[in-house]
């Protein structure tokens, strides 16, 4: 196992000098695998980046068929200590920033390392013998005459291999020219000139501001965690190459890009930081904390919803969701039952709704066409001039490596002979599960079902071929239960769902027989 990869063990927070933290600004550029500067460097899932020739060895993956990424079934043992969890390559796109940032730093150093004649240093490594014992290398300090301040020179001496990721380096003016005072100048220099070739590529390309908690995708591109999870709402494509993603289970808690993280938190403090304050005053009036609430139906994600708007009080609150913006209501199923006294006329869990298209009547009604965004449970909830507002959480799925653990470990081995339909089920791949269902939607479609005319196939679409919206789309067009259908909502895993469609799908096929 290499280091940790955290290039900022030398500070813990704030702003780097360009004098007294030169080797930690460089250390920010360096693969914590091989110790050069970043080549062709990757973002893992778990945050940490590394060149691409630093890629452990790979291996076949065995019993995972969800979600279906072109290199998934190729994976690696991370190498970097805190993580360990196998990735599979298929995760691990060239990150497209820190490939622009290594690409202007080299120019920038290229052109000029030799701008100040006469200015040279001693650079002596300074070993950090508890790593370099661990990595089992034959290593021994090294040192070298390097003109330019500390920074190019330290540049310079890990980029021709002789600065190990860990090292220190001493450094002693060489010349007679070589003034603390003229290295100092010259370093500060360097630094405002990195720091604004840095800026300019560590901008969101959805809110052109200074990156607020990087979030890298699959296919390499990285951009505000907040600004993402909006994109995401609305479609599962890369905001910048518009590369079909799978959809993350959980936004909020995927790792942040550690390595951006860093660059932003050392070279861009001050506008890291005021981009953070505005944020919070931004957070502070949480519009979720508000949430206007309509018990009415059963909604999902990714799936459109229609509603005419009649009563009064909800004429109002879909009037007030307009004007504020947001476009935003949580829509909520009643219970199938008359609840005890005290206890709430609607199950907790619903989802997000967006308002796509709204047309008004002549007499004050409405018809809208929404979208369901998340799902969400209901925290608390209150009344607002006769309808609800309430405070709610995001319900998010497992991360997708939990998903590959569940799968892996129930298709390891086959289901008994005598085994009963349910158990089956537990052990079919998530492939097979979706495949199931959708040969059992085809063999509908054949009979001309009537839950597959072609009217509801205009509203909701033909069948998905994605794992994690097929059921939502099921539930919508299959004539079951509300109470069956309910189920899917607290369901926090794509395989769990797929198997409570199977088991719909067995169901109904025994009856047909």
């Amino acid at each position: 196992m290499s280091g940790d990869g955290d290039p900022s063990e030398m500070k813990a927070h704030g702003a780097y000098d360009a004098y007294e933290d030169a080797r930690a600004v460089v250390r920010l550029f360096q693969c914590s695998q091989c110790s050069y500067p970043l080549r062709d460097p990757l973002t893992l899932p778990c945050g940490n980046s590394l060149c691409k020739p630093c890629l452990p060895p790979l291996y076949k993956r065995e019993n995972i068929t969800y979600p279906q990424i072109d290199g998934r079934s190729e994976g690696f043992l991370c190498p970097f200590k805190g993580c360990g969890l196998e990735h599979s390559v298929g995760d691990c796109g060239t990150d497209v920033t820190l490939n622009k940032i290594m690409h202007v730093i080299r120019t920038y150093v290229t052109q000029n390392q030799t701008d100040s004649p006469g200015v040279s240093l001693l650079l002596e490594e300074k070993l950090d013998w508890p790593s370099v014992r661990e990595s089992s290398i034959d290593v021994m300090p090294r040192s070298r005459v390097l003109p330019g301040g500390r920074i190019l020179a330290t540049y310079v001496l890990a980029d021709m291999g002789e600065l190990h990721y860990q090292s220190d380096v001493v450094y002693t003016p060489a010349g007679p020219s070589a003034e603390d005072k003229l290295i100092r100048e010259r370093d500060i220099t360097t630094l405002s000139a990195l720091q604004e070739v840095v800026q300019a590529e560590l901008e969101c390309q959805v809110c052109y501001q200074v990156m607020l908690d990087p979030l890298t995708t699959t296919c390499g591109h990285t951009f505000c965690r907040k600004c993402f999870a909006r994109a995401m709402d609305h479609a599962n494509y890369c905001p910048m190459c518009r590369r079909r993603l799978p959809l993350l289970p959980s936004v909020v808690s995927e790792p942040s890009n550690k390595r951006i993280s860093f660059l932003l938190q050392h070279l861009l403090s001050d506008l890291s930081e005021a981009r953070k304050a505005v944020a919070e005053q931004e957070d502070a009036v949480d519009e979720d904390g508000h949430l206007p609430l309509f018990p009415c139906t059963l909604a999902y994600p990714q799936m459109p919803t229609f509603l005419h708007i009649f009563e009064p009080r909800y004429r109002l609150m879909i009037r007030r969701v307009m004007e504020s913006g947001s476009r935003k209501f949580g829509m909520l199923m009643y219970r199938p039952y008359t609840p005890p006294s005290g206890e709430a006329q609607y199950m907790p869990y619903g989802t997000i709704l967006y308002i796509e298209r709204l047309e008004m009547l002549p007499d004050g009604r409405s018809l809208i066409e929404t979208r369901g965004l998340y799902k969400f449970r209901v925290v608390e909830a209150s009344l607002l001039d006769g309808y609800l507002i309430g405070k709610v959480q995001r319900i998010d799925d497992i991360p997708v490596h939990e998903e590959e653990v569940i799968e892996a470990r129930e298709t390891s081995t086959a289901a008994p002979p005598d085994a009963d339909e349910q158990t089956q089920i537990q052990h079919l791949s998530t492939q097979q599960l979706l495949d199931m269902s959708l040969e059992f939607v085809e063999q509908a479609r054949s009979q001309s079902a009537q839950w597959l005319h072609q009217r509801v196939l205009a509203a909701y679409g033909q069948p998905p071929s994605d794992p994690a919206i097929f059921p939502y789309w099921l539930a919508s067009v299959l004539p079951i239960a509300q109470t069956e259908r309910y189920t899917l909502l607290p369901a926090t895993s794509v395989r769990e769902r797929l198997k409570i469609t199977a088991s719909w799908v067995q169901r109904l096929e025994r009856a047909r027989q």
